[in-house]
């Protein structure tokens, strides 16, 4: 069992109203309640008492791990899909199907039942924030834990904003008081602009962050930096203004608001924070690399918790690939595509080809050369998965559930040693779940948002020195990481360096963009940066044009700008919501 966590049991509250919203939009903490073995009932009194606020804010912070699930994962690893980074895999194009449409950009419908699930399970999320918020409300407000609990839950709540506006662009915010059902049925997912909505999420950062301390003794609960890196994130978003309402494009790059992301990623914030010597680390269940110094704000799984199951990782279930022999029913999703493979071979420099890359696929045993990170990233046919020699991985349809039809590339950062099973590993009905932490802002992030934003300043050289800091960490695990053997017994080729010269703003922000690729693949960034640079339907098109003569099931694909960047807000949102709300653009 981890030690200082947030415990998710619940406490059961009398005569407490409960908020819920029309039209199927939010309900109320009652179904987590039901779930839960009750260890005391509190009224409604005795809850805003300090000794007594925990027991309710717990729901919120549960609901970060109950509410989700295997196809809506808060991740948003499904979603990622649709990037040049990952397919969706699985069996076939009907095994999740409306997945594989979505990573086709062809035939989405806004009935499609991911959309509306994952719309429904980010506001019943919301819903237990609104309820802790309205209770700390009538608590006493001079109490610093009243306050820090407040900044936690308005953190929280940026957290579901946040997430369903990269997903949906035009969403109802729910951040006001108390909160009656007719108020809930007046919402407008047009409330704000979208440069205003931004804005609505970084109020409640900006609240959190001038109230959050450093350090929390439990870990789970956001510091004073992890919402500094929430805040850089949000902000670099808001920066690149879509400002026409008619479109998705980016009109423009706002200097106020990349200034605040420079403020936001101050290395005097991030005391005691830094790279891990390996990158690995960050993605091992184990106690001593959980909560690392890399790691600013995960979310906290546990095991051994006295629950059936523990607090698990569910979410990730899907991404088990099969595992001839120890678990042959592996559902094999979110399969790393050849494209991003092929990202990280490097040039003689031990750079990254931005032209001009060979023309030859990487496999392990060729000549080519490659940067270490790829086999922490991907696991490769010919070398071990999850690094255990047990497991070698192949070509063969043992190792693929498709036969082949996705490949034979493999998810690592999300999976766990099968020699770990009953210890952070467990068969739960049939499937895996873990209970390893997932990051969800890490100090490499922060490292390349301010490479970004200087970048984007004309800071080219203070840009190039924070990407050499990622790289160099990524350097040393040629000598020093889980994959430093890798080129002794199988046959591979490390090379990578660091940029030198003077690079213009466009040749320096190529190279922000490409160490981001490279640095968080398959960690449910990419294709939300694709949308944020403006660069997505050019990205994807092209690489719908060259992956899909190597992968039959792309044939056909189209992504059309102005509408794929984002999904279409569901039609049983909209039939609800008397009114409300407003379709995205792109005639849906």
């Amino acid at each position: 069992m981890k030690k200082n966590i947030i415990k998710y049991a619940a406490y059961v509250l009398t005569a407490l109203p409960l908020g819920s919203i029309g039209g199927g939009l939010l309900s109320s903490c009652s179904d987590f309640l039901d779930e839960q073995v009750p260890q005391a009932t509190l009224t409604q009194d005795e809850v805003k008492n300090p000794e007594y606020i925990d027991n309710v804010l717990v729901s919120a912070y549960a609901g970060l791990v109950s509410i989700e699930d295997m196809n809506s994962s808060f991740s948003l690893w499904n979603y990622d899909t649709r990037s040049d980074d990952a397919y969706v895999g699985g069996s076939d194009f009907s095994d999740g199907e409306p997945f594989h449409i979505l990573e086709k950009s062809s035939g989405v419908m806004t009935t499609d039942w991911p959309y509306n699930d994952i719309w429904n399970r980010f506001y019943k999320y919301l819903s237990r924030i609104s309820l802790s918020l309205d209770m700390l409300a009538v608590s006493d407000q001079t109490n610093t834990t009243i306050q820090q609990r407040t900044a936690e839950m308005k953190f929280l709540r940026a957290y579901g904003h946040f997430q369903l506006k990269r997903l949906f662009k035009k969403i109802p915010f729910v951040n006001k008081l108390n909160m009656e059902e007719e108020d809930y049925n007046n919402l407008s997912n047009t409330e704000y602009t979208n440069d205003e909505g931004w804005q609505q999420i970084i109020n409640d950062l900006e609240d959190a962050y001038a109230v959050l301390p450093e350090v929390q003794a439990e870990k789970g609960r956001p510091t004073k930096a992890a919402c500094a890196a929430f805040l850089a994130k949000v902000y670099l978003y808001k920066a690149y203004r879509q400002d026409d309402a008619s479109t998705n494009q980016v009109t423009s790059v706002n200097e106020a608001d990349l200034q605040k992301v420079v403020e936001y990623t101050n290395p005097a914030i991030y005391g005691g924070y830094g790279l891990e010597s390996d990158l690995h680390n960050n993605f091992r269940p184990e106690e001593q690399y959980e909560n690392g110094k890399e790691s600013l704000w995960a979310i906290q799984y546990s095991r051994n918790d006295g629950t059936v199951y523990g607090n698990l990782n569910f979410s990730y279930r899907l991404i088990v690939p099969c595992i001839p022999k120890v678990h042959d029913a592996g559902c094999d999703f979110y399969k790393p595509s050849i494209n991003l493979v092929n990202a990280y071979r490097t040039t003689s420099d031990g750079l990254p080809f931005f032209d001009n890359a060979p023309a030859a696929d990487y496999a392990v045993g060729s000549a080519q050369t490659v940067d270490p990170r790829l086999f922490v990233t991907v696991g490769v046919p010919g070398t071990p998965y999850m690094f255990n020699t047990n497991y070698m991985m192949s070509t063969t349809n043992t190792w693929s559930r498709s036969g082949g039809t996705y490949g034979y590339f493999v998810s690592l950062k999300q999976n766990v040693d099968p020699a770990l099973t009953d210890s952070y590993l467990f068969v739960c009905d049939n499937q895996w779940a873990s209970s390893m932490n997932r990051i969800v802002f890490r100090y490499a992030d922060v490292l390349l948002m301010r490479a970004e934003a200087l970048a984007q300043q004309g800071k080219t050289a203070e840009a190039i020195a924070l990407v050499n800091q990622v790289r160099s960490r990524a350097a040393d695990m040629a000598t020093n990481s889980i994959v430093s053997n890798y080129p002794n017994k199988y046959g591979v080729h490390f090379a990578i360096g660091k940029y030198n010269g003077n690079y213009s703003k466009d040749e320096t922000m190529r190279i922000v963009k490409m160490e981001r690729r490279l640095e968080l693949a398959m960690e449910s960034e990419r294709f939300f940066d694709l949308v944020r640079w403006g660069d997505a339907a050019t990205v994807i098109n092209r690489f719908y044009s060259s992956e899909g003569a190597k992968m039959n099931f792309l044939g056909g694909s189209q992504f059309t700008a102005n509408k794929n960047e984002y999904l279409p807000v569901p039609y049983e949102q909209i039939a609800a919501s008397n009114g409300h709300y407003t379709q995205n653009c792109g005639q849906w």
